[in-house]
């Protein structure tokens, strides 16, 4: 199967640790983001990857030509024009065809999901995508109805909401938690262009078409967005090996 890792975004939270190199380098234990992503989604059974590149892109291609993964990897360039993570896809739709789902996975993420049962439950669904939420404390949310289908999403800091079709008021928020399954027919649905954001999108395509929500109950899920978030995760990833 496939995956495909963003790694093209900045970093800016990261302070020092992206000023010379791109996010998807930065270690952890030891080990750049990007590999432990693409070993990790290895060990679950997938074995081709696109990676999108754009802040110091030129490292991030360097890195995969000298480190063999054996599989295939395909460079998605958006080093020109970061293009967002709705505007990545269409960019990369040529290495995304096939068959079969494929797996959107951000590079700095590290989580315990059985990506097994993430597909099972996608194919039963018979979605043309399928989002892993989790509950947890974020601002952003994403709105189900009761059968788990996306119909909105809201900031809670804000107050803003934006929905697929109408308003409705009987609903279920949960946590994008950065990874979700695409069907093959997922991306001939996509009509913005450019540089967007995958949520608009997902709202748009949800208008006609289900969108399902997987909620990943796993123990463990970190977010490697800031250097104190990359300190727990290095503890957790610590104390596995032990």
């Amino acid at each position: 199967m496939k995956a495909f890792i963003l790694a093209a975004g900045l970093g800016t939270r990261l302070g020092n640790l992206t000023k010379d190199r791109p996010k998807a380098l930065v270690k952890i234990n030891g080990e750049e983001m990007l590999a432990l992503t693409i070993r990790r989604l290895q060990k679950q059974g997938f074995n081709e990857f696109v990676v999108n590149v754009h802040h110091h892109g030129d490292m991030v291609i360097d890195f995969l030509k000298n480190n063999d993964f054996g599989v295939p990897i395909h460079i998605s360039d958006e080093r020109e024009q970061l293009l967002d993570t709705g505007g990545a896809l269409v960019k990369a739709a040529g290495y995304l065809g096939g068959d079969e789902p494929v797996l959107v996975h951000n590079v700095d993420i590290i989580s315990e999901t059985n990506f097994g049962e993430l597909i099972a439950y996608h194919n039963r669904q018979k979605a043309l995508a399928t989002l892993c939420v989790r509950e947890r404390k974020t601002d952003r949310m994403l709105i189900f109805n009761d059968q788990m289908q996306l119909k909105g999403w809201t900031n809670k800091k804000t107050e803003e909401f934006k929905w697929s079709v109408s308003p409705i008021s009987d609903y279920l928020t949960y946590a994008f938690s950065g990874i979700y399954l695409i069907s093959p027919g997922f991306l001939r649905k996509i009509r913005q262009k450019g540089k967007f954001s995958i949520i608009d999108t997902w709202l748009d395509i949800a208008t006609e078409n289900k969108i399902a929500a997987y909620v990943d109950q796993s123990e463990h899920w970190y977010d490697l967005g800031t250097p104190e978030k990359i300190e727990k995760a290095e503890t957790y990833l610590k104390n596995k090996r032990h």
